[in-house]
Formats: C-alpha cells, sequence, structure tokens
C-alpha cells in the first residue's frame, strides 16, 4: 500500500501546484514575462541575442528599456530590419512601449535583445541570468534558457521546473 501511496501522492501535489509551477513565466508589476530565451554561441562571439514575450495586463503603458547581466558588458534593445535588400540592426535607445492589453514579443529577426561582449559561450541547454529593466515595473532578474543555435523559437520541451513566477 505504502508503494501505491507515494507515487499517486506526488502525481496528485503535482496536479495541484498547476501549470505556473512549471512554466518558464516572470512577472514585475502589470508586466508578464514569457519564456526568455537565447541560442548558442560560436566559441568567439561579439554578441549574443535574447529573444521572450512581454504582456501588459495593466491600465497604463510602460516601456522596456533593456537590461543587464553579470555575463556581458551590456544588454540592449536591439531591431533588425530590411532595407533595400540588405539586412540592419539598430539599438532603440528609446526602448520599446508596451501598451495596456498589448504582448509584444522580441524574436530573432525582429525587435530582440542583445548580449553585448558575453564573457562567455552560451552553451544549448544552459541558462544565462539577466535582469530586465522597465520604465514603470522596474528590474526583475530572469533567466535566458539557451536552445541550439538555429533555433527560431524557445523549446516546447524545456525544463521550466523551478521557474514560476516573482513577485
Amino acid at each position: 500500500m505504502k508503494r501505491l501511496f507515494t507515487p499517486v501522492l506526488m502525481f496528485t501535489l503535482s496536479l495541484a501546484a498547476g501549470p505556473a509551477a512549471f512554466a518558464h513565466d516572470y512577472s514585475a508589476g502589470d508586466l508578464q514575462i514569457d519564456h526568455p530565451w537565447s541560442r548558442a554561441t560560436p566559441m568567439v562571439a561579439p554578441v549574443a541575442g535574447g529573444y521572450l514575450k512581454i504582456t501588459n495586463t495593466g491600465a497604463e503603458s510602460d516601456t522596456f528599456l533593456g537590461g543587464s547581466s553579470p555575463i556581458a558588458t551590456a544588454v540592449e534593445v536591439h531591431e533588425s530590419t530590411l532595407q533595400d535588400g540588405v539586412a540592419r540592426m539598430r539599438p532603440l535607445t528609446a526602448g520599446v512601449t508596451i501598451k495596456p492589453g498589448e504582448t509584444v514579443e522580441l524574436a530573432p529577426g525582429a525587435t530582440h535583445l542583445m548580449f553585448i561582449k558575453p564573457t562567455k559561450v552560451f552553451k544549448e541547454g544552459e541558462k544565462v541570468e539577466a535582469t530586465l529593466r522597465f520604465e514603470k515595473a522596474g528590474e526583475i532578474k530572469v533567466e535566458f534558457a539557451v536552445q541550439g543555435m538555429g533555433a527560431k523559437q524557445p523549446a516546447e520541451n524545456e525544463d521550466h521546473q523551478g521557474h514560476g513566477a516573482t513577485p
């Protein structure tokens, strides 16, 4: 009986915890930050990208200003565009405004985070710590899950355990 009770209890507790216990999501004020991720980098990389979704559930706009990381000299918001067939990238020094009820996705080939001069290689399967900075919501610590070099979106089977929403 005891052998059956323990697995059943663990399963029941995991269901009671709900999806939030396994979510790779964070919150800051009225902002919800979903699935921060990055790509693996080669041995010598002057930059690395960071991607995520930000949803504003509040009544006022907020601005995403960038952030910091212990493994990069700076973390900036950048925009990639295609002009006359040439890919261009530029920093968005004013940041990105997230209006009430809006979700902004930072993605490859579009608006994204740029880790400037990373001091270590981003390896697939590892996590990269960063602090995101917002004009109104302030700062929030997150971890970027490092995917393979060619990844276009966060992995569906990513191990999210231990990431629940933060206050």
